[in-house]
């Protein structure tokens, strides 16, 4: 399952900075129509209206409500393309104070919002022709890092559930893409100490790209990823039953 991404119509959370404003630019020059820009502030997209005009849709989109996934499919209705990029990280490891009330921050965060976006859009991508629906998930969805302990284990979450989506949207032609970064340079990598010598978010927007017209499931952007995806490819292809 691929998509054509020329004249395709996108939404990406976490659109104003980032890796989602590297994906949203990355989508814009290749070619798609317009992106829904799903932001908490609207105006913080102001930048990216500037430069690519009407093509920039901006709706609100707030990790913790519900509500606005819901809002933003009643208005976002011709998309085929979905980006599922925003999210949150804390430091904790499973022996701090606070290490349950950390991760249920980034379960928060990091995992309902992407079940929610998905029964949200899912249809939309069904009616449209079944699209794409792209996760952004991270190494540590494969290995717990310190002090990292709740964001492994949310990010952990989010790609199990990544893989259950794959399956489930397998009969509706959804092509389901799970992104296993390394470091990229962000400010959330730089508050969080791990950007020294990171690559720039554009090489999650040229694997994303690449990955949409493969069909691949796993897109490896930086080559920290791609260093463990050598030895990772065996256990996906085998256990997993995920092609490379």
């Amino acid at each position: 399952m691929t998509i054509e991404v020329r004249n395709s119509i996108a939404l990406v959370t976490g659109a104003n900075r980032g890796i989602g404003k590297a994906v949203t630019v990355g989508l814009l020059e290749a070619g798609v129509v317009k992106v829904y820009t799903a932001v908490r502030n609207l105006s913080s997209v102001n930048d990216l209206i500037n430069k690519y005009g009407d093509r920039v849709v901006p709706v609100e989109f707030d990790l913790t409500r519900k509500e606005t996934s819901d809002a933003a499919a009643t208005i976002a209705t011709d998309v085929n393309l979905v980006v599922s990029n925003a999210g949150v990280v804390k430091l904790s490891t499973p022996l701090d104070a606070d290490a349950v009330e950390s991760m249920k921050y980034q379960m928060e965060g990091n995992v309902y919002p992407l079940i929610n976006l998905a029964q949200a859009f899912g249809p939309i991508l069904k009616a449209n022709g079944g699209g794409a629906f792209v996760q952004m998930n991270s190494l540590a969805s494969i290995k717990n890092f310190l002090p990292f302990t709740g964001y492994s284990a949310s990010k952990a979450a989010s790609y199990s559930v990544t893989q259950g989506l794959r399956e489930a949207w397998a009969d509706q032609g959804t092509q389901v893409i799970s992104v296993i970064a390394g470091p990229i340079k962000t400010d959330m990598s730089d508050a969080a100490g791990m950007s020294e010598g990171a690559p720039p978010p554009s090489v999650v927007s040229d694997g994303i790209l690449a990955a949409l017209k493969s069909g691949d499931f796993f897109v490896y952007p930086d080559q920290v990823a791609q260093g463990v995806a050598k030895v990772y490819e065996s256990y996906a292809t085998n256990v997993l039953e995920i092609p490379r």
